[in-house]
This record gives structure tokens, sequence and C-alpha cells, in this order.
């Protein structure tokens, strides 16, 4: 039996997915949340055991959308992954959600029987499951533009715009190895100052130490 996570602000739509899985596969939903806060925050209080295997992910969200949550939580949770299933099916936010660390991208108008095979394929056999409309605008757009643009990264990534520009300032310097002090000293700024910053960077984030800014900053090289 396979720990699913279903993560979307529309009660209706969580209610057709567990009825349309239960219908086809051997699944226990082990998480439901209404957005990506609610769901970091229900993940943060369940033991590793207790924790979804794979999470079901919508995108378009109140308060934090799909893309953020997954480039949070792939970092708190690697052992977890993440499957979008959204009724977007624009280039950006297919390429935004695979950075972000998503294992597969899947349209709610799919088949069931659709999504229960992408979630045996991303559970079991570790693949990355497309709907086949993605993987032709996936392809597509790897022969159009086989690099992404390195420039103005901050802006692209998914999750920056949380952040205001001083924060963002504050917090590559922090990643850089920066202490506090000296981190005042480069803004102008009391080292409290620098606290309160960083205390609510690690907030708006969903993370609760130097070490996960670290592995974000080098997930989007901040660095």
């Amino acid at each position: 039996m396979i720990k699913i996570g279903i993560v979307d602000d529309k009660s209706i739509n969580r209610k057709t997915l567990k009825q349309n899985l239960s219908d086809i596969i051997d699944v226990a939903i082990t998480l439901e949340s209404v957005n990506g806060k609610d769901f970091l925050e229900q993940m943060a209080l369940l033991k590793s055991e207790q924790q979804p295997e794979l999470v079901l992910m919508d995108l378009d969200m109140p308060i934090m959308n799909g893309i953020e949550t997954i480039a949070i939580a792939t970092i708190k949770f690697p052992n977890v992954k993440f499957l979008v299933l959204t009724v977007f099916d624009d280039d950006d936010k297919i390429f935004d959600a695979i950075k972000a660390g998503a294992s597969g991208y899947l349209l709610k108008d799919d088949a069931p029987t659709m999504l229960a095979d992408a979630i045996h394929n991303a559970h079991l056999l570790n693949g990355a499951p497309m709907s086949p409309a993605i993987a032709r605008k996936t392809l597509q757009w790897l022969k159009d533009q086989p690099y992404p643009q390195s420039t103005n990264q901050a802006h692209k990534d998914p999750i920056m715009h949380l952040l205001s520009e001083r924060e963002q300032e504050l917090l590559k310097l922090l990643v850089e190895g920066h202490d506090y002090k000296k981190i005042a000293e480069k803004l102008f700024i009391s080292p409290q100052t620098v606290r309160t910053h960083i205390s609510r960077i690690y907030e708006k984030l969903q993370i609760n130490s130097k070490a996960q800014a670290i592995l974000l900053a080098h997930k989007y090289q901040w660095i």
C-alpha cells in the first residue's frame, strides 16, 4: 500500500480524487492539505514513518502555491515524491515545477487509470510520469531551448518572490558564509536587525536552519 498525500484548496477535488484512487489502486490517504503552508505545517508534525510517500500537488492555491511548496518540501522532506496534478499546461509552470523538484506532471482531466499508473511509476520505478500533452510540450521546449537561461536567475526562481529585495540580499550573504556581525556591517544595520530578518526569512521559506537555507541556495544557484 502506498501512502498518499493530497494538496488542493478545493474540497470537491480532494473528495473526487480520493474516490477515484480508492476504486483502482491500493493506496492510503494519510494527509490532506488546503495549501502549501498547511501541508508543510502538517508534515512537520508527523514522524517520518507517518509521512506520505508520494504527494499529489495542485499548483494554483492561496497562501502558498504548489511550485513554491515543492521547492521547499524537496529540501525538508527528501524522501517524499511530488506529482503535480493541475489544470495548467503552460510552458512556464511545467518548467518551474520540474525545476522545483516535481517527479511528474499530470493534468486533472487525465483518466484515473493514467493517474494510478503514474503513481506506481513514480513510487516503484522512480520514474517521471507525464501526461502525453505535457510530455509533448516538454520535448518541444527542450528542442527549442536546450539550455535554461542563466541570466536574472533570482527573478526566475519559483520561491524567491516570497522575499523582499532586502531579504534576498541578506539571505545570499548568509549562505555565502558571513556571520550576523559581518552581514550587519555590509548592510549598515545592527546584528539584532539581521537576526530579525533571518527569522522572518526562515518563516517565509518554512525552514528552520542555516543548513536548509544553504541547500535551497545551491538548488537554485543563489551562490
